[in-house]
């Protein structure tokens, strides 16, 4: 397929600098044309030499965090069949983006696909997750920041090969655009975290399926933007997490909201306690 006329990339960007010029090169390699950078940092924070024809910048002089500002990308994009999301501190290898456009060719079932995504040292970052519930959402939240490998967080990371999952990240993933117009996009009450669950969510109550594929590989730099702020993308974490479970709880799940948000209170203090301050 013609990579060039069926997708379009958004990329949010908050201070990648160089970073961020990498990934674009790495798009423009895998013949993806038509490029949007959303500027969630200060106006003229993008680095210039990004000025070119083919990309579109979009300025709205304040930090809109990930979804807002992916969904003003994806407004301001041109019409395609498929929309690539991106962080800026991505870099796409050769070929995956055909890859992924080429697996939801042959999955009309399967609205979203993320690909195998690759810390800087070669490891397999853990981009495929499972919907937590109750137990498990809190004993990885309890657990994680004193024991990561514990049992309930190594669940959650699912380690599933290629196929349906629950959830992929929001670091980088082809969907469908009618699929993303059909939900609403990015659900705009999330600022940062969370928000790729709650899309994969709202994909899976429409009928869709998530998915991902290790014919696509791409390596994540991974915390270049919210290393600038890491304290309030902590509590940011913790918020979103919150929201999901306010959301996503039914049933007798719902008497349980206070639980969730004494554990990820508990949890919250426990992780700025044993952070650096900025």
């Amino acid at each position: 397929m013609d990579v060039s006329n069926d997708v379009v990339a958004v990329i949010v960007d908050y201070h990648a600098d160089q970073v961020l010029v990498e990934c674009v090169d790495s798009l423009l390699d895998n013949d993806v044309e038509s490029i949007v950078v959303v500027e969630n940092g200060e106006v003229g924070s993008v680095p210039s030499s990004l000025l070119e024809p083919g990309i579109v910048l979009v300025s709205p002089g304040v930090n809109l965090g990930y979804g807002r500002g992916v969904n003003r990308g994806v407004a301001a994009a041109r019409r395609s069949k498929y929309v690539l999301v991106s962080n800026p501190d991505v870099v796409v290898h050769e070929g995956a983006v055909a890859a992924l456009a080429a697996y939801l060719e042959g999955h009309r079932e399967v609205a979203l696909v993320g690909p195998l995504i690759l810390r800087p040292d070669g490891t397999v970052y853990p981009s495929k997750r499972v919907f937590p519930n109750v137990w498990l959402a809190g004993l990885h939240a309890v657990l994680a920041p004193v024991w990561p490998t514990n049992p309930a967080t190594k669940r959650y990371r699912s380690t599933r090969s290629d196929g349906t999952v629950d959830w992929v990240s929001g670091a980088c993933f082809l969907i469908r655009r009618a699929a993303f117009e059909k939900v609403g996009g990015f659900d705009e009450r999330y600022f940062m975290f969370a928000e790729d669950m709650a899309l994969c969510w709202q994909l899976r109550a429409h009928g869709y399926q998530v998915a991902a594929t290790g014919d696509a590989v791409v390596t994540h730099i991974e915390g270049v933007s919210r290393a600038r702020v890491s304290r309030e993308m902590v509590i940011a974490h913790h918020r979103s997490a919150l929201r999901f479970e306010v959301q996503t709880a039914r049933g007798w799940r719902r008497a349980l909201v206070p639980l969730a948000s004494l554990v990820l209170s508990l949890r919250l203090v426990l992780v700025l306690a044993t952070r650096p301050k900025n």
